[in-house]
């Protein structure tokens, strides 16, 4: 629990912002599915009207991770949330979308690996 906090902390470089970068940390993740599990739907799609339509929201979707991450920027230095927000796209994309929506197969050796990520994503936030 403490590595945890202090991960937080280093998350966080001013008093009274931590409610706004953990909501800038969660859009990101969030519109980072989004986009991606648009693109596997454009992917899949049957019709050049479907292809597009996914297309367009997967690509505003990926607008959105690009400015929540430009804003995060404000709060944290670059090399925590550059690595913060990836690690965590691809614990999400991987756990949200690729294994609840598309119920697609995660093997072992898979989930190994997201749970590796989950740890250096608290290995970077501590000094």
């Amino acid at each position: 629990m403490l590595r945890a906090k202090t991960c937080l902390n280093a998350l966080i470089s001013s008093e009274g912002s931590s409610v706004l970068v953990l909501t800038l940390i969660a859009s990101n993740v969030l519109f980072n599915i989004v986009s991606n599990a648009g693109f596997k739907l454009s992917a899949a799609s049957s019709n050049w009207r479907s292809f597009l339509s996914w297309q367009v929201v997967g690509n505003l979707a990926g607008l959105v991770t690009v400015l929540t991450l430009t804003w995060l920027l404000r709060y944290v230095s670059l090399h925590v949330a550059y690595s913060v927000v990836t690690g965590l796209a691809v614990v999400g994309v991987q756990v949200v979308a690729a294994a609840l929506l598309f119920r697609e197969t995660i093997t072992l050796g898979q989930w190994l690996g997201t749970l590796l990520i989950a740890l250096g994503i608290l290995l970077i936030g501590v000094r």
